[in-house]
């Protein structure tokens, strides 16, 4: 007998205005917090608040967080590397909102 498994696919939908705590970043990103203090420490995630406890993150945290797993699991890139792709992503990001406000038709 041929059984087709079914995937189940997940997902999380924030909108911009939406902060998330250290427990919830972490579940959504599927990591130890240990992790994301580290990308804290690194520079990579920027949190509001005084301490771990009383942290939130805006929603571009988890597609940040996200970015750095995959690029840790899928080519093994250190932190400090990861913090480099990200400053670079970041500045891309700028350039091109720039080109579109010089660059008005395209």
């Amino acid at each position: 007998m041929n059984e087709m498994k079914e995937k189940v696919l997940e997902g999380l939908l924030l909108d911009e205005g939406c902060e998330l705590s250290l427990a919830e970043l972490s579940r959504a990103c599927s990591m130890h917090a240990e992790w994301l203090l580290e990308l804290v420490e690194e520079g990579i995630l920027e949190p509001r608040g005084r301490g771990p406890l009383e942290w939130r993150f805006e929603a571009p945290a988890l597609q940040r967080a996200r970015m750095v797993r995959n690029l840790q699991r899928d080519l093994g890139v250190n932190l400090a590397g990861a913090a480099l792709v990200v400053e670079l992503m970041d500045e891309i990001d700028r350039l091109r909102a720039r080109l579109r406000r010089l660059e008005p038709g395209c």
